[in-house]
């Protein structure tokens, strides 16, 4: 992954220390982590200021992280899970028009995330 642009990333929640561990080289000081989820391999961790993709390529040796900071998303949609589709997305746009699409899974709610990134872009 070189970027953020029409991603879609399959996600469900982790510990948000294993969130913190993944992209401690590149918090800044007084930066936090406020959600943390994961893939098979990658994790994508949600900052109090950017959104962190971490790629894990090959057998674990080399890793590729892809920063979006809050400042850089211009607008984003939401789909809550329902009855019968259970998972939620977060959709993110950036002036650019470049979309990254979350779909995180069953039981996650959403709407915590989301006032936290409106919080930051509004």
């Amino acid at each position: 992954m070189k970027s953020f642009d029409d991603v879609v990333f399959n996600l469900h929640p982790i510990d948000l220390a294993a969130g913190q561990k993944a992209v401690a080289p590149l918090l800044l000081p007084g930066e936090e982590v406020v959600a943390a989820f994961a893939t098979v391999r990658d994790k994508v961790v949600f900052t109090d200021r950017r959104v962190i993709a971490v790629d894990i390529q090959g057998i674990g040796k080399k890793v590729s992280y892809c920063n979006l900071p809050y400042s850089r998303i211009s607008s984003f949609c939401v789909e809550t899970a329902g009855m019968f589709d259970l998972d939620s997305e977060l959709t993110l746009h950036t002036p650019s028009g470049s979309k990254t699409t979350f779909e995180f899974s069953a039981g996650f709610d959403i709407r915590g995330l989301c006032r936290a990134i409106a919080a930051r872009i509004l």
